[in-house]
């Protein structure tokens, strides 16, 4: 049985449900869960949960990420990237320091409109259901974060442009090309895209499905999987005295004179939480006005 987190090299051509299905058949397990979805032309990191550890699918999920992405310019498309149906062309008269100062302009919040060819839900059909009806419906924008953008490269003949995006989640790269494009006014779309990092899961540990099946019928896996305790190293840790073991195990509150040894000055916010013999339990919050310990996620 495992239980962690193994970070995945998703490859052109999957969707991040085909890489699961091939998951569950390669590890004999069906308790696992991908972080965010990735288009199946899209490639990169994508950090698969296993066993307990699904239930930090969502922390994960939460996590900021790195894109390596290229726009072309000149052309609109109906799923904003280069697969979809051209819209329209139009002539490029961009020079490259508008588009340098156009990419910075982006860095910081904006307001983001969802793009129809995406899995966000609305009134329990997905947008890309909808589009593929051909319709098209009111979508609210989302306020995304983009903490940088690296300008990389541009192919003046070719009028496409290379980039690197930070940002935080639920940030749509197509549509930030997309909107550079409506910016510039002559339209961009995305003609590739991948996933470099996601949080501390970095594209080049990335394993790709052929090499996980290999470690898996060799029994060299283990290495390769990211424990639940180690995403949570950078928080303080406490031990639980035997006579208190009971409150952890029942997903109870417990106090300060309940820890087997001094409290920290530098105690984090959130605390990783070990019974008597040091088997890790979970994650607690310190409420300090309280001067308690509140269960946020077990692992028992």
């Amino acid at each position: 049985m495992i239980d962690g987190i193994i970070n995945i090299y998703k490859e052109k051509g999957y969707t991040s449900h085909d890489v699961v299905a091939k998951m569950r058949g390669i590890l004999k397990m069906k308790k696992i869960g991908h972080t965010g979805t990735l288009d199946p032309d899209a490639e990169g990191v994508l950090p698969v949960c296993v066993g307990k550890a699904t239930k930090l699918v969502d922390l994960i999920t939460d996590k900021d990420k790195t894109y390596l992405a290229v726009g072309k310019l000149g052309v609109i498309t109906d799923t904003q990237d280069m697969t979809g149906k051209v819209m329209k062309t139009t002539q490029v008269n961009t020079s490259l320091s508008e588009l340098q100062n156009i990419l910075q302009s982006y860095i910081g919040e904006y307001l983001q409109l969802p793009p129809m060819y995406s899995a966000i839900k609305v009134d329990g059909k997905k947008l890309y259901e909808l589009a593929r009806q051909g319709k098209e419906i009111e979508r609210e924008r989302r306020r995304v974060i983009i903490h940088d953008i690296r300008f990389l490269d541009y192919n003046e003949e070719e009028q496409e442009f290379t980039i690197s995006v930070d940002c935080g989640k639920g940030t749509y790269i197509r549509t930030l090309i997309h909107d550079i494009g409506e910016t510039l006014g002559c339209g961009a779309a995305m003609k590739s895209l991948t996933r470099t990092a996601v949080g501390a899961f970095k594209l080049e540990a990335g394993l790709k499905l052929q090499e996980l099946e290999a470690l898996v019928k060799e029994d060299k896996l283990q290495p390769y999987i990211v424990t639940i305790e180690e995403m949570f190293s950078h928080y303080s840790k406490l031990i639980v005295d035997r006579e208190y073991n009971k409150l952890i195990f029942n997903g109870n509150i417990f106090m300060p004179e309940h820890v087997m040894h001094p409290i920290p000055e530098d105690l984090t916010e959130m605390v990783r939480v070990y019974d008597s013999e040091e088997h890790f339990v979970g994650i607690y919050a310190y409420l300090t006005s309280e001067k308690l310990f509140k269960p946020m996620k077990m692992f028992l």
